[in-house]
């Protein structure tokens, strides 16, 4: 069976998405993806907001193992193993969510996740059941894993070259190899993934092109590459139905910078996501476009704040990760 299950004909809104009492709208919410994660994340924010635990709980009852403890105590080497690491920052973003909403947040107009934290997007959006999406997200990473042997791609960011300039770093770098843009993070910050000698010959051409930096990543997964598409047949393959809904809050997508409302093609996206690259950048000049002009950033970490303020300086952003950040981003946005 696909991915996708047959549409009701009446969409029930998951849980995460909540009921706001607060009738205003705001902006933007964008939720981070891998290497937003580490040990001890959102542990402060559980001890003011119990949503945080039962989020947590309840991923813990779809996975099978306590994800709490994991992330609160580690080690880091088993957070970051890609498995692990998607459906903790799915849980930490849906948390945050909730607490977002239980405190009388602002409704956003829109939402977008970088690479993974599209699923996060989807759930919060009421397009995708959490906890589905959690084992989804879980089986996602396992087929990213092995997908390509240990050791056989890697990733490389390139910063300070316009994105014609990588394309040509790429271009020719691995004959017979796999090399390619990956994510277009922000202007002048783009990440690479492909074969790892190819990548590697990929980076060393970037510095000849007067690349400012040009390193390979401690990463063991090239994502979003071709190198991908047999996780990707996977992914549209799982046996186990998942029951996708148009989302209740549109979402623009990785892979198109479309905000789709048929769960077929919500189901599309989510499978060449793995294989496409990230255009971040788009994505939040879309988000612009729409009239967005406050972002914030629903999750562990400030990263995706840093990249919309790079790609557009006039945008307003804020972070949620910590108390004082979340209360702040409720008082000023209320």
């Amino acid at each position: 069976m696909a991915l996708l299950g047959a549409p009701r004909m009446q969409r029930e809104i998951p849980s995460a998405v909540g009921f706001f009492t607060n009738s205003e709208m705001v902006g933007g919410f964008v939720f981070p993806g891998q290497g937003s994660q580490s040990v001890g994340m959102l542990k402060d924010l559980a001890e003011i907001y119990p949503p945080v635990r039962d989020t947590f709980a309840e991923a813990s009852e779809a996975l099978g193992y306590d994800l709490w403890a994991l992330i609160q105590e580690g080690p880091r080497e088993a957070l970051d193993r890609t498995e692990k690491t998607q459906p903790a920052l799915l849980a930490a973003g849906v948390a945050v969510w909730r607490v977002w909403v239980a405190q009388g947040g602002a409704r956003p107009a829109w939402v977008a996740g970088h690479s993974l934290g599209e699923y996060t997007a989807l759930v919060c959006a009421g397009a995708l059941p959490f906890r589905a999406a959690v084992t989804l997200c879980a089986d996602r990473g396992r087929y990213m894993q092995e997908a390509v042997p240990p050791g056989a791609g890697k990733m490389a960011a390139i910063l300070g070259l316009d994105d014609e300039a990588v394309a040509r770093a790429c271009d020719g770098a691995g004959v017979g190899e796999v090399v390619s843009c990956a994510n277009f993070n922000a202007p002048g910050q783009i990440v690479i993934a492909g074969d790892t000698s190819a990548v590697e010959a990929a980076v060393l051409r970037a510095r000849d092109l007067g690349a400012r930096r040009a390193v390979m990543l401690p990463v063991s997964v090239p994502s979003h590459c071709a190198l991908m598409r047999p996780a990707a047949l996977r992914l549209q393959e799982r046996p186990q139905t998942v029951r996708i809904e148009a989302p209740a809050i549109p979402v623009v997508h990785n892979a198109d910078v479309c905000s789709h409302g048929d769960p077929e093609e919500i189901a599309r996206v989510l499978c060449e996501q793995l294989f496409q690259p990230v255009r971040w950048v788009e994505v939040i000049r879309r988000l612009c476009r729409e009239g967005v002009d406050t972002v914030v950033e629903c999750g562990p970490g400030r990263v995706l704040a840093g990249l919309c303020k790079r790609i557009d300086p006039r945008l307003k952003t804020f972070v949620t990760g910590t108390p004082k950040d979340l209360e702040n981003a409720l008082a000023e946005l209320r």
